[in-house]
């Protein structure tokens, strides 16, 4: 039976191209391939296993406020389908092509369509409009106050980046490397900029963001791009990751979260290239942390950055220098999720369902609650006081905590 130690650092699956050539090369790939997927399945025996959750004296009152199930969920797939709140609702999708609309203070069913697709990213909202990409290459629009489908629009490959609207445009990441700017009004494609993709890559990649009329979206290769967001022209790109070692898999950089912007400043972590910060306006180089590497994103309050490193441990860092301050090792290697700030409080869910409140002055351990028995790797999402979780068994839950 297969362990599953290290199968939550990394819930993401390796893609190979065929672009190598020769035995040697071949031969290399094969035994680095075999080695990560050992690591990532967890049938390593140097792993080691996610830390056990221990007893302490809670700080927090954590309140349950609803909790409902939505269809299959990711279907227990590393799949980018994530809650989206605008205005009193929450649109969540399943695997299987259900997309509901409920109502963020008491969970209750609005509306729902069943599209019969299997959706891997989403949901992307935009004016009265939602979009979701299908594994079958296709990207679907719906209208938010009904579910009314308003177009579809047949793409290269399967998309696994949630779906960004801005002015107008649906920007979307393939697994092909590809980024396509969409109308979202008709679902005509407007543009296609792609980057050369490295041997080995990781399933995902992170979605863009946008700043006034630039997408800025980072790349397998560990370049960061900025895109001109109604043509696609390239304005500016710098590569914010550097490939390092003999194998492919020590050489595996990939930039698949999200970035972050704060203050004009863009900053991006990467599987095994470090952590970075960039000018947003020319892509110029501010700083590399070579030893924080997260296939997650980060978030930040006011003053620093939060990050879940590739081995689930949680890191406050100095935006100004990439100086790291503390360090969360108590749960170690449960497969985190991103970190999100909670009033004075930073919440992570965990590969067994559990969410944990840390405290933001020095990441001890707060509170926790399980939810569900399936893994948590979205991103929690706050609004109005209130956090919302979408587990991978299809758990929509609405939380609150306070202070005890």
């Amino acid at each position: 039976m297969l362990r599953h130690s290290k199968q939550h650092i990394l819930p993401l699956a390796v893609l190979i191209s065929l672009s190598l050539t020769g035995c040697a090369a071949l031969d290399g790939l094969k035994e680095g391939t075999q080695s990560l997927i050992s690591s990532v399945m967890g049938t390593d025996t140097n792993s080691a296993p996610p830390a056990a959750l221990t007893e302490y004296k809670p700080e927090v009152e954590i309140t349950e406020l609803w909790k409902e199930q939505i269809g299959v969920g990711k279907d227990d797939q590393n799949l980018r389908l994530e809650l989206a709140l605008s205005s009193d609702k929450i649109f969540v999708a399943d695997r299987e092509g259900l997309v509901q609309a409920r109502s963020s203070s008491n969970g209750k069913l609005i509306w729902e369509v069943d599209t019969d697709q299997h959706f891997s990213a989403g949901v992307g909202v935009g004016n009265n409009t939602l979009v979701l990409g299908s594994s079958d290459a296709k990207v679907t629009a719906l209208d938010s106050n009904n579910g009314e489908q308003l177009w579809s629009t047949a793409v290269s490959s399967e998309v696994l980046t949630v779906p960004v609207i801005a002015n107008g445009v649906v920007i979307i990441r393939t697994t092909d490397s590809a980024v396509i700017g969409l109308d979202e009004k008709t679902g005509k494609k407007l543009w296609t900029f792609e980057e050369s993709l490295p041997a080995l890559t990781l399933r995902g990649t992170g979605k863009a963001i946008v700043l006034k009329d630039h997408a800025i979206v980072g790349f397998a290769n560990g370049k960061l791009v900025a895109l001109q967001l109604n043509t696609g022209k390239n304005l500016w790109e710098t590569t914010v990751a550097m490939p390092s070692g003999r194998s492919e898999v020590e050489r595996l950089v990939d930039l698949a979260s999200d970035p972050l912007e704060k203050d004009g400043i863009i900053y991006i972590s990467s599987y095994q290239g470090g952590t970075s910060a960039v000018t947003a306006s020319d892509g110029n180089m501010l700083w590399r942390n070579e030893q924080l590497s997260s296939a997650s994103g980060m978030s930040s309050d006011w003053r620093y950055l939060y990050i879940s490193d590739n081995n689930s441990d949680v890191w406050q860092i100095d935006p100004h220098n990439g100086a790291t301050l503390w360090q969360q090792k108590e749960l170690h290697y449960r497969g985190l999720s991103t970190p999100q700030v909670y009033e004075e409080y930073l919440v992570v869910g965990d590969y067994e369902g559990f969410v944990h409140w840390l405290s933001r002055s020095d990441g001890r351990q707060l509170g926790r609650i399980q939810i569900s028995k399936g893994a948590i790797d979205s991103m929690p999402v706050v609004a109005n006081d209130i956090i919302y979780i979408y587990a991978k068994d299809g758990t929509l839950a609405a939380l609150k905590a306070k202070a005890l």
